[in-house]
């Protein structure tokens, strides 16, 4: 179709391109070939009498007529969304929708594989792809490569809707043969022991934990460097080192596992773990249906310390732990933000 000499199916290549500045990249966000996508760019350029892309060096740039399309096209096609594509009935009995979910696998293990039990009784040919979370969280929500976020508050964005799910702290884990587990952890045992942390992505980007304590100028030894969250309890079995796990990960490991748990000797700020998603899809049934159902099981009870074991938990440094939670967050998106630019 065309509206003025513009054949309008050129105005989502326009978008792409023009967000992504990537003939490459436009073309895996529009499902397009590379070879289509950059006829579409010399048709676009035939059109506005203008090259709307350059090269620099290794980059491609905007020409000052791209520039200001940016703003124009973008709102033209959340019109079209809006107001003229509305969406079919949501009946998750029929859908055969396949949500895209970023999460850990600390959150894969303790919220997901539960919930889709009962998701797949109530939506049996929907199916659901689970992406590991990398350094850029916030550009590949920006770039639509993820239908749900899942991470905690602290690193989410304040542009795109979300949903608080659970709270959750930490606790101590070792092996059950390990003497330093007998009786409760001390702050003095904690930073003499050896450690197992995990890191992630090229960028090798520390976990809130791991951060945190690092911003207390506490140094911890640390002698593995795990992929991921549910790789902890296998390196501190059969050894003397401890690890600093979710509470609740750590209480489904110890179900399985020669582990035992301790209260940390001192505070480290909880966290609340969130699923957040795109502001084009707040009015996407599917996604609406999906974020609900999740809210409904990481809500349900989940078991708390007794409080013998909280007795004698002190600030790790009274000054810093007692930062806003806006403050955190700032400084901590400030410190993923920067691990992903040096990946």
């Amino acid at each position: 179709m065309r509206f003025d000499r513009l054949d309008l199916n050129l105005l989502v290549a326009l978008d792409a391109l023009l967000s992504e500045r990537s003939v490459s990249i436009a073309a895996e966000r529009i499902c397009l070939s590379q070879s289509a996508t950059s006829s579409a760019l010399g048709r676009l350029r035939d059109y506005f009498s203008d090259d709307l892309l350059v090269q620099k060096g290794r980059q491609m740039m905007l020409t000052a007529r791209a520039e200001g399309l940016v703003e124009p096209v973008r709102a033209v096609l959340e019109q079209i969304r809006s107001t003229i594509a509305v969406p079919p009935p949501f009946d998750p009995a029929t859908s055969d929708r396949t949500i895209r979910i970023m999460a850990s696998d600390y959150m894969s293990e303790v919220l997901l594989a539960p919930a889709f039990i009962d998701l797949q009784e109530k939506a049996p040919h929907m199916r659901f792809e689970i992406q590991q979370l990398n350094a850029g969280l916030l550009e590949t929500l920006e770039r639509g490569f993820m239908d749900l976020l899942i991470t905690i508050d602290y690193a989410i964005s304040a542009d795109h809707p979300s949903q608080i799910l659970f709270e959750d702290d930490y606790v101590v884990v070792g092996c059950a043969a390990n003497p330093a587990m007998v009786a409760p952890m001390t702050k003095e045992l904690y930073f003499e022991s050896g450690h197992v942390t995990a890191r992630f992505g090229r960028g090798r980007v520390s976990a809130f934990e791991d951060w945190f304590l690092r911003r207390q100028n506490r140094q911890r030894r640390i002698e593995v460097i795990a992929h991921n969250f549910t790789a902890l309890p296998s390196f501190v079995i059969g050894t003397k080192r401890i690890a600093t796990m979710h509470r609740r990960l750590a209480l489904r490991a110890a179900e399985y596992l020669p582990l035992i748990i301790h209260e940390l000797p001192f505070e480290i700020p909880s966290i609340r773990e969130a699923v957040q998603w795109h502001i084009s899809s707040n009015n996407d049934p599917a996604i609406r249906w999906v974020v609900e159902h999740l809210t409904i099981h990481a809500r349900q009870p989940a078991a708390t310390p007794s409080a013998a074991l909280e007795q004698g938990v002190v600030p790790l440094n009274a000054t810093r732990c007692g930062m806003s939670h806006k403050e955190l967050s700032a400084q901590f998106q400030s410190h993923t933000s920067g691990q992903a630019r040096g990946a």
